[in-house]
């Protein structure tokens, strides 16, 4: 967050020079003129130019209509954008926003012409999405003028702003920058220019375990989206998110983060996506992905368990954390024995032989060799347990049928929707919840961003459900360690090696808000 209360954003007398037309462009000249800035708009295509600044002016006109804008502050803002024939014409600029093709050397020379034009007060920022502020910065004769603002596509209704800071950017130019983008509606985050920066770079377990799930046969695509939707809270599960964003881009998102960190396993790219991006099934742009689309398409059904009949078997409820205490609120009528202590082995839930625990990170297959009690359950994570309409469950390879039976019939009468995944360590929603927190202490733990930048920028960049920080210690960062040091074991990878940052607090009782 910004250190001071005294806003340093560049003031409105100055012009804002938007560099590219296309639709990242001119969401950012949009934004700009909206919130007062005289904006000029160049492209190397003056017809784009026209027709950029001709649609922003349609949108300012749709949103006085809507009552979100005066229709007079809808016309004064249109008149505010002004179209820029050659770049000799951004003389006067304050702040230049670059939104251009991803490619280092374009960049490179766009500013460096950008520096016999521009006075040297005049800000640099890069729109870029992936390459170094510091590799752009370096051709420059003032590099320290140059910093980075990532904004998320569509601009006008994403909020987040990543300001990134390259080696030799002026801290007094990324904090005008970051005020700058508040006066602008934005909610912006400050980041170091590593790979990924934030978003790019925490996001990539939830595409990656989402794949190594499916890999290992667990479920469909169809029942891991829906877990991840209706237990986890994410607004889209990782495969249709892919299927949206395209495989040709996030594999090569994935394949850049992987080799800028110097092929750590952790990044490490899915075969199967590759398959997909070989076989030219990029997703919804295709007309296929991990699903099909088109007016014949078939949309796929999660697999869910058909109902079970309840046995007549004593339940036992143990414990009081958030599964123990949602089941006992859900269960209704259903006749429960309650028990403030942990069952045995840290059981939630006994019916007759059948033993149900939340997952830890190990299969339970191996739980169930480790406790030696054959009839075991496990239950994956949901954001809330109290409110979740899906879960996802797992049995032991040594479970019986009636055992596990009586363990689903007691989750639907509690009013869930139960899908089977096979027998994977750590499940769906755990093993990704546990994935993101890991990813997002290492960014502070190696000073790329604060706690609360880290939580803000995946909830406004991402729309996850809850930061996965604030995630981790709803959770308990003892549970997360435990997870991950299960699938480590199991997996035997460095990539699920826990966090330094978590070890620490984990030792010292800490946590990473309050």
């Amino acid at each position: 967050m910004s250190g001071s209360n005294q806003s340093k954003a560049l003031a409105r007398s100055r012009t804002v020079a938007v560099i590219g037309s296309g639709a990242m462009g001119a969401g950012i000249a949009q934004v700009a003129a909206a919130a007062g800035y005289t904006v000029q708009l160049f492209d190397t295509r003056a017809e784009a130019v026209a027709k950029a600044i001709a649609d922003i002016g349609g949108m300012f006109s749709k949103l006085a209509d809507k009552g979100r804008m005066t229709a007079d502050e809808a016309r004064a803002a249109t008149a505010r954008l002004r179209p820029a024939a050659a770049l000799s014409e951004l003389a006067e600029a304050g702040l230049v926003v670059e939104a251009i093709v991803e490619n280092l050397d374009v960049k490179r020379k766009l500013f460096a012409d950008l520096e016999a034009v521009v006075a040297d007060d005049c800000i640099f920022a890069s729109n870029t999405s992936s390459i170094s502020i510091t590799s752009i910065g370096a051709a420059l004769r003032l590099p320290q003028r140059l910093v980075g603002m990532h904004f998320f596509n569509p601009v006008p209704l994403m909020a987040l702003v990543e300001i990134i800071s390259g080696l030799a950017s002026d801290a007094a130019v990324a904090e005008c920058v970051y005020d700058t983008a508040l006066a602008w509606g934005k909610n912006p985050v400050h980041t170091k220019s590593t790979p990924g920066f934030i978003v790019n770079r925490v996001a990539r377990p939830y595409y990656a375990e989402a794949l190594r799930i499916l890999n290992e046969q667990a479920a469909e695509p169809a029942t891991i989206d829906a877990i991840l939707r209706e237990a986890g809270g994410f607004r889209m599960g990782p495969f249709e998110l892919m299927d949206l964003i395209g495989h040709d881009v996030n594999f090569a998102v994935t394949q850049s983060v992987f080799n800028a960190y110097f092929t750590d396993p952790r990044f490490t790219p899915s075969l199967i996506q590759q398959e997909l991006v070989n076989a030219g099934f990029l997703g919804r742009k295709s007309g296929r992905g991990f699903y099909r689309y088109g007016t014949d398409a078939v949309a796929p059904t999660p697999a869910t368990e058909g109902s079970f009949e309840r046995a007549a078997q004593a339940v036992q409820l143990f414990g009081t954390g958030a599964l123990a205490e949602a089941l006992a609120a859900r269960l209704g009528n259903v006749s429960v024995e309650r028990s403030s202590t942990p069952g045995a082995d840290n059981a939630v839930l006994q019916c007759g032989s059948a033993r149900a625990y939340l997952t830890d990170g190990r299969s339970a297959t191996q739980r169930a060799a480790d406790n030696r009690h054959a009839d075991t359950v496990l239950i994956d994570l949901t954001l809330d347990f109290g409110k979740a309409t899906r879960v996802a469950v797992t049995r032991a390879d040594q479970c019986s049928d009636a055992a596990y039976s009586s363990i689903v019939a007691l989750l639907q009468a509690a009013g869930f929707a139960v899908s089977r995944l096979d027998d994977v360590p750590g499940m769906a929603v755990m093993r990704t919840v546990a994935m993101l927190a890991n990813e997002a202490a290492d960014t502070v733990n190696q000073g790329v961003c604060s706690a609360a930048d880290a939580d803000m920028a995946m909830q406004k960049g991402v729309n996850y459900p809850r930061g996965p920080l604030a995630w981790a210690d709803a959770i308990g960062l003892d549970t997360i360690a435990e997870v991950l040091s299960h699938l480590a074991a199991a997996y035997g990878e460095d990539r699920y090696r826990v966090s330094p940052l978590i070890m620490r607090k984990t030792a010292s009782k800490g946590k990473f808000h309050g």
